[in-house]
């Protein structure tokens, strides 16, 4: 496939005459009459002086700090000069408190200077690690090709990172390994698409949509919040028994974090765990709400999607992404319990629960929970505590579903209902209970009024989150610590 250059990369993403180059003369470097002979070929067929270009321009108007490689340039590899290129750029974006986009298109280290070009790819790195512990957003693009110490460092330490159609991105270059083990590396897996199917990449963009996914990721990471909008008028929920919002929650037409995030959000950047396989019980996201920005972890029914060790680790991802970028973090709630089975047990399912929930109940970032529909169990347990927690009217929370419950306690499931009224599951008994702040009603079920029950729940996510901004964060995280104190005392 054809390559997008460093310049084209530039030119595509930037408004037009706004680039300012960040570049000096490259460092001279040891390099015997070949080397020489070979850098000066790259240069006159590229026009530049190293594989890679940095600099600043603006993205809508926002200044942004970009890092691009070209692979024209003795295959984009990195050696001495190249790295100290980009360290001090990724260095001058902090100082500068930019957003840093990184573009590699890259074979990863340059052989003809060895093992001290291996070890470059160890500063590039610390520098982006310091870039994101200053809560700047490092976002990166991998052009075709990436692989070696590129991949396996600065291009895979993005809070997103996305690749463009049919790029080979992988560790070990399937020329390398053909050459190494007499056999062609399997065909399929080292493509942006397999990558983005396995969760290994927040997405696949061509070059013509990735300025418009960068405006919307900076709309949420970047820009400050609006005013949030009006409120609905107040309704007292309807007191329903706890087995009619069971029944309602498992409807099928529910509308659930998927239509939360078409029609009650904006500025929506999807991430990885949306597509196939077990993470698909996970969505993660980029999106405001009524101008507020946030991190959007959502809990996705699926047929069968019981949730497992690994929708758990997207999960704490989520949490690691809003607390980096100091996002809000808006966790939905909406499972029919975890995973029971010999590979969940295997993979760490209870270690993951409680990972999830010390993480989120500890979050240096504003959190709101909504309990959508179904609650139950470790999974829904570990996405609870939050700075505020909101209700559906049909929305539920319990150790287990009620079968469960009847079987344990009864050994059938007929005393299912009984046990769900006993146990105190429904959302007017949670807030009795202190668990729950506000019951978004449902008129009176989300599923016969799926996008007026969407408009009151995202104008209410919207104004919590504009009253949680204003609070100082140790104050706020010493009333959620006290508030799980409490629950129950």
């Amino acid at each position: 496939m054809s390559r997008i250059g460093a310049l084209q990369l530039r030119d595509s993403v930037l408004d037009e005459g706004s680039f300012i180059s960040w570049d000096t003369p490259p460092l001279a470097v040891a390099a015997n009459a070949d080397y020489q002979r070979e850098l000066a070929s790259a240069t006159a067929a590229t026009g530049l002086d190293e594989s890679v270009l940095t600099g600043e321009g603006t993205v809508f108007g926002r200044r942004v700090a970009l890092v691009v490689c070209e692979f024209d340039f003795l295959a984009g590899s990195i050696g001495v000069a190249a790295a100290e290129r980009i360290t001090a750029a990724v260095a001058r974006a902090t100082a500068e408190a930019l957003p840093l986009l990184a573009s590699p298109s890259s074979g990863g280290t340059r052989m003809q200077e060895g093992t001290v070009a291996f070890l470059q790819m160890v500063k590039i790195a610390a520098a982006v690690e310091l870039h994101k512990r200053a809560h700047l957003p490092y976002l990166v693009y991998l052009r075709h090709p990436t692989t070696g110490g590129v991949f396996a460092s600065w291009g895979s330490l993005g809070h997103v990172t996305a690749a463009e159609p049919g790029a080979l991105v992988g560790f070990l270059g399937p020329r390398v390994y053909e050459h190494l083990y007499g056999e062609p590396f399997p065909s399929g897996v080292q493509t942006a698409e397999n990558l983005h199917r396995h969760g290994v990449i927040d997405g696949v963009i061509p070059l013509e949509a990735l300025r418009a996914t960068l405006d919307r990721a900076l709309t949420v990471i970047a820009d400050p919040p609006g005013p949030p909008p009006a409120l609905p008028e107040p309704e007292s929920p309807a007191d329903v028994p706890a087995w009619e919002s069971v029944e309602a929650s498992r409807r099928p037409d529910r509308p659930g974090i998927g239509y939360l995030l078409r029609h009650g959000t904006t500025e929506r950047v999807l991430l990885s765990g949306t597509e196939r396989g077990e993470a698909a019980t996970t969505v993660l996201a980029l999106a405001r709400f009524g101008g507020q920005p946030a991190v959007v972890l959502g809990q996705q029914r699926v047929v069968g999607g019981l949730v497992g060790p690994g929708a758990l680790r997207e999960a704490r991802r989520g949490m690691a992404l809003a607390a980096s970028l100091r996002l809000p973090l808006v966790s939905v709630i909406d499972t029919a319990g975890p995973a029971l089975s010999a590979e969940a047990e295997q993979g760490g399912l209870a270690g993951e629960i409680a990972r999830c929930l010390a993480e989120l109940v500890t979050l240096d970032t504003p959190t709101v929970s909504v309990l959508l529909g179904q609650g139950s169990g470790g999974p829904a347990l570990a996405m609870v505590p939050a700075d505020r927690v909101l209700a559906a009217l049909h929305g539920w929370l319990a150790p287990l579903p009620p079968e469960g419950a009847s079987a344990i306690v009864f050994r059938d499931l007929d005393h299912a209902a009984e046990l769900a009224e006993a146990q105190g599951i429904r959302s007017a008994d949670l807030t009795r209970a202190g668990i729950v702040d506000a019951i978004v009603p449902e008129l009176p079920d989300a599923a016969d009024e799926p996008m007026q029950f969407t408009e009151r729940l995202s104008a209410t996510i919207a104004n919590e989150l504009h009253a949680l901004r204003s609070m100082p964060d140790e104050h706020r995280l010493a009333a959620r610590l006290r508030r799980y104190r409490r629950i129950g005392l």
